[in-house]
């Protein structure tokens, strides 16, 4: 499990970078993947990793815009970059991703909030991941 755990990790850096330059998430991944080849001190990007990015990219308006209706009181780019990168990872897998228990979604999205962002953060994703968790089956089906 570790490994999915790093792979997780990998995938939340990906997007708060792609985020923070203003670029394409695959661009970056893509990136990420060729320079883990060309310099073998860099680790690699696993399988994992790129199904997590690849699928939050093929969600990314949807999954934008329920983080926008959902979190009261914040506007998405009002919200803290680390937080907004976690909730879009942990959206798409708590939605999309049926292999992976909710609860280790939840789990895992709010030891990053512990590890990368501030003391507030762990309970507002929680909090909000918590409420697409209970929402889960509609959120699917609602996606245009």
């Amino acid at each position: 499990m570790a490994a999915r755990n790093t792979a997780r990790k990998r995938a939340f850096q990906i997007l708060f970078e792609a985020d923070q330059r203003g670029a394409d998430v695959v661009t970056v991944l893509a990136d990420w993947v060729r320079h883990s080849r060309a310099d073998t001190r860099q680790p690699p990007v696993s399988e994992f990793t790129m199904e997590l990015v690849e699928g939050y990219a093929g969600h990314a308006r949807h999954i934008d815009e329920l983080i926008s209706q959902y979190a009261v009181g914040w506007s998405l780019d009002r919200m803290p970059v680390v937080d907004r990168n976690i909730l879009r990872l942990g959206a798409y897998e708590l939605i999309w991703v049926d292999a992976t228990p909710d609860a280790v979604v939840l789990d895992e999205c709010v030891q990053l909030a512990k590890e990368f962002s501030t003391d507030d953060s762990p309970s507002f994703v929680n909090g909000l991941l918590g409420r697409f968790k209970d929402l889960k089956p509609s959120l699917r089906r609602d996606e245009a």
